[in-house]
């Protein structure tokens, strides 16, 4: 797209995006259009965690019955080697984490319309009341905890802040943060043995998401080794099979965990980009995902399958960069 243009598209989106139509106004503009019959013969492969709201959901997963065409695991694996192409439309559900509620929410909600999907799950967390360590974190600073590791930060940004650290220095600070909180986490139920093996019964592939979910570029060489291949043993254990797909935790990843996946026999691997996948010209252990949730209401769900809301949250974040160097610029000057 011309750069001009690009801009431009940015500066409406911009400007839109504070009134409370703006997904619908997106989704029936020309543009929207124009994104839609270029993105035919992409991949989307929608990236969820949880299902917080399953009406929503069932919306979603009525939408993708009505105008797109869902796909399963095996078949995306097929055509990112090299074999069948994929439908146009096509569409993946995937899950990050392993949360109960794809079980207790969505699997019901999947296995009626005969909707295949993907749970990436920490087996290190399976069969417990463990919290997930970054809600874990947001709970502890939300209680007084603190740490020397870390610069004060707002509860909701604590995650974000010990996703920066390397992971030895990380899994410290979560020790300090434990130690001096007043008010411990609550805990969380977490996927059983059994709930798992009903997932993939029904149509649901589990595949790997790490041990204990750092992210992968911040860990040592042992630290990568074990995340990877002790996840692998437990998740083979646990299924009675070795799982074939990997979802990077945070979408971060590096070469190092390229070859453990390929050389444990990982046939793809799944960032979290929020970009739509070209199959043709894709790296199976790097497949683009979009970013959505529960939350995302069907409207703009239509513009992140189009490629069209990406794009300008791609364009949206050049131009903050652009205006945070230009503001440090100006901030130099005598």
């Amino acid at each position: 797209m011309n750069p001009a243009v690009r801009a431009r598209l940015v500066g409406w989106y911009l400007r839109w995006d504070s009134w409370q139509g703006a997904d619908r106004a997106l989704r029936r503009s020309p543009v929207q259009a124009w994104f839609r019959r270029r993105s035919a013969g992409r991949l989307a492969v929608l990236g969820y965690h949880g299902v917080e709201d399953a009406a929503a959901f069932e919306a979603h997963l009525d939408l993708l019955q009505r105008r797109f065409v869902p796909v399963s695991l095996e078949q995306v694996e097929a055509a990112v080697h090299g074999g069948r192409p994929l439908p146009p439309r096509s569409v993946l559900v995937t899950f990050d984490d392993g949360d109960h509620s794809v079980h207790s929410r969505g699997l019901p909600l999947l296995a009626a319309r005969g909707i295949p999907a993907v749970c990436f799950v920490i087996p290190g967390l399976v069969g417990t009341d463990t919290p997930f360590w970054w809600e874990e974190a947001e709970h502890l600073v939300r209680h007084g905890a603190r740490t020397d590791r870390l610069p004060p930060a707002a509860p909701e940004a604590a995650a974000h802040t010990l996703k920066l650290l390397p992971e030895g220095d990380r899994r410290l600070a979560m020790a300090d943060l434990r130690a001096t909180a007043a008010v411990p986490a609550p805990r969380r139920r977490q996927l059983s043995r059994g709930e798992l093996r009903e997932l993939e019964a029904a149509g649901v592939v589990i595949g790997n998401h790490t041990l204990t979910h750092p992210c992968l570029d911040r860990c040592d060489d042992g630290q990568v080794r074990t995340e990877v291949l002790e996840a692998h043993r437990r998740l083979t254990d646990l299924l009675g099979r070795p799982p074939a797909a990997f979802a990077y935790p945070n979408g971060n990843t590096d070469e190092r965990v390229h070859r453990i996946l390929q050389r444990a026999g990982y046939r793809t691997g799944f960032l979290y980009n929020h970009r739509l996948a070209d199959p043709s010209v894709l790296h199976p252990l790097r497949i683009d995902r979009l970013v959505v949730s529960t939350r995302t209401s069907t409207d703009r769900l239509e513009t992140i399958l189009s490629g069209f809301h990406p794009a300008l949250f791609r364009a949206g974040r050049v131009v903050a960069r652009a205006a945070a160097r230009a503001g440090q610029s100006l901030g130099a000057r005598p």
